[in-house]
């Protein structure tokens, strides 16, 4: 039962990735996109690495697991390659630093699961926006892509336009980042509390 629901919250993980690798297509809603995205895969990241690394009492699984996400991330995105899209387009390890953050709080409080919760689900809320932005600065510019490889799937009224930005956030990493810390300290005590 541990190890399904593991392989099943990193699938679920990997669904997510793949969404949010979208929005940078919709251009037009690209930073409210970027919040609700930011804080999805900041949970599903939380929950299931919290889970594993209490599970094991190992520090380094949370990583491990970050980085089990990113693989099935890659794999699942290879048929992408086929639409022409870009590699650095396509492939997104932002969690990886982020899990490092949760391994870290466990290991440095000595296996302490009260502080793997508060401090690592803070850490890992606030860092996960950071990342995906510092990774979409990295990748090719979205309003290029979304222009050079449309979806044969997107309907006129999708269609890339100019981006508004600021129209709804003013700072959607710091919007991301606030309720992710929030957020992710909730799941982590849920991903702890499954062992028990």
């Amino acid at each position: 039962t541990h190890y399904l629901f593991i392989v099943v919250v990193a699938v679920n993980s990997t669904l997510l990735t793949i969404n949010a690798g979208d929005y940078i297509l919709y251009t037009d809603w690209a930073w409210t996109s970027f919040v609700v995205f930011s804080i999805s895969q900041t949970l599903m990241l939380v929950v299931g690495a919290c889970y594993y690394l209490t599970f094991t009492g190992v520090p380094g699984t949370a990583t491990y697991y970050a980085l089990i996400m990113t693989v099935y991330t890659w794999v699942a995105k290879g048929a992408w390659f086929a639409l022409g899209y870009p590699y650095d387009f396509i492939v997104t390890p932002v969690w990886l630093p982020s899990a490092m953050l949760l391994d870290l709080a466990y290991w440095a409080t000595k296996k302490n699961k009260h502080s793997l919760i508060l401090f690592g689900g803070v850490m890992c809320g606030m860092s996960l926006p950071l990342f995906n932005m510092v990774n979409l600065i990295t990748v090719a510019d979205p309003l290029e892509t979304a222009f050079k490889y449309p979806r044969p799937t997107l309907p006129p009224y999708m269609t890339p336009i100019e981006p508004a930005v600021g129209k709804f956030y003013n700072s959607p990493v710091a919007l991301g980042a606030g309720a992710g810390a929030v957020l992710s300290v909730t799941m982590a005590a849920l991903g702890c509390k499954l062992n028990t």
